[in-house]
């Protein structure tokens, strides 16, 4: 299946932050409920919330910003990643003069939480 940009849904909220839906949740057999790529333009922000049933996972393409992750301060850059698993919290910053640009996924993990760990 090829989604050409045009064809992509789209959206915004939390002043001016755009979201590009790159596959819909019923296409990830609802197992997935967004990924997508999101615009925060200077100045934006994505207020600090918890996961539960659910991680999220954040790649940042373009740009600088900066996300509380568990009330811990962190500074992401260009090729970095944030993982928020179920029971966490983050939120996200723009707080540089450009755009920044992420993919962000986030997938359901309530059948996987029990016993679950992850090797890396």
């Amino acid at each position: 299946m090829l989604r050409k940009v045009e064809e992509q849904r789209t959206f915004s909220r939390d002043g001016g932050v755009d979201f590009h839906v790159l596959v819909e949740p019923a296409e990830m057999y609802d197992a997935g409920r967004l990924y997508a790529r999101i615009t925060l333009p200077p100045g934006a922000a994505l207020a600090y919330h918890r996961h539960d049933d659910e991680m999220e996972s954040f790649y940042v393409a373009r740009g600088k910003c900066k996300m509380v992750d568990n009330g811990k301060v962190v500074y992401l850059t260009e090729g970095d990643v944030l993982v928020t698993p179920h029971g966490q919290e983050h939120s996200i910053a723009n707080d540089t003069d450009e755009p920044v640009e992420l993919i962000a996924l986030i997938v359901s993990c309530k059948q996987g939480i029990a016993g679950a760990s992850v090797t890396v």
